[in-house]
């Protein structure tokens, strides 16, 4: 994308923030009340709601599995979620591949074994696309788990960071993904620093890695941070409803 500045002199991306700082964060819980959890998520422009069903008889006998619960994972992307004109369905291939990826993701963060033979749902859909996609799916799905009461070993937060001019971003936007640059999304157990998702879309040389991943786990510090707030208010919100029907 010639002709943008996507670094300032002064430190400044292209929409007023510094290098390592995330975008505006903003998540709410139980959003839907036919499914069993929900979330809305939205990390700037980029806007996400998951749902999650179960756990619940697997709708395939032959897919059951003795020892630990089946995981399903939807991904979709709605047709007014950006301005490009083309065609999007459950079939798509990118969203085949990001579906596969988050299954994956929470297979190594949920705790199946505690419902064997059983089958969790998680359907993700992006409302509004402006980078950071699937970094935001896996948030919200997180929130929508913990609303369903699913157990998890931890939270899974996850961020992008990008390389431009010589320098990390975090959290990177549309914009600064069309950059040419690298394109890092990454998903990590907090408490443990356990990464479960690492994926790139493109080369990038070895020695600008390890930094570009350090500010991306930074990045997931930092949502991370802000999701465990929502959920410590969403728990003593429907304390405080209990108590007062108690009265």
């Amino acid at each position: 994308m010639a002709g943008i500045e996507f670094l300032s002199p002064e430190g400044l991306r292209v929409d007023g923030r510094r290098a390592h700082e995330i975008r505006k964060v903003q998540c709410k819980m139980g959003v839907f009340r036919q499914a069993d959890g929900s979330a809305i998520m939205e990390q700037g422009n980029t806007k996400v709601i998951a749902s999650v069903y179960g756990p619940h008889e697997v709708a395939i006998r032959s897919k059951s599995l003795h020892d630990r619960a089946v995981i399903n994972c939807q991904h979709s992307v709605a047709a007014f979620s950006s301005g490009e004109r083309r065609a999007r369905s459950k079939s798509d291939r990118r969203s085949l591949e990001i579906s596969r990826m988050i299954k994956e993701t929470f297979e190594a963060a949920i705790l199946t074994e505690f419902a064997a033979k059983s089958q969790i749902d998680i359907y993700v859909q992006i409302l509004q696309s402006d980078g950071g996609n699937m970094c935001a799916c896996i948030n919200a799905a997180t929130l929508a788990l913990i609303d369903a009461g699913i157990p998890l070993r931890d939270y899974v937060s996850s961020c992008s960071a990008g390389f431009v001019e010589d320098t990390p971003l975090v959290d990177i936007n549309y914009l600064e993904q069309g950059a040419s640059g690298p394109d890092l999304s990454v998903a990590i157990l907090p408490r443990s620093e356990k990464v479960v998702l690492f994926y790139m879309d493109s080369r990038m040389h070895v020695d600008n890695l390890e930094r570009v991943l350090q500010a991306a786990v930074r990045g997931c510090h930092d949502v991370f941070g802000i999701m465990n707030r929502t959920v410590r208010e969403h728990i003593e919100q429907h304390v405080g409803i209990l108590d007062s029907k108690d009265i």
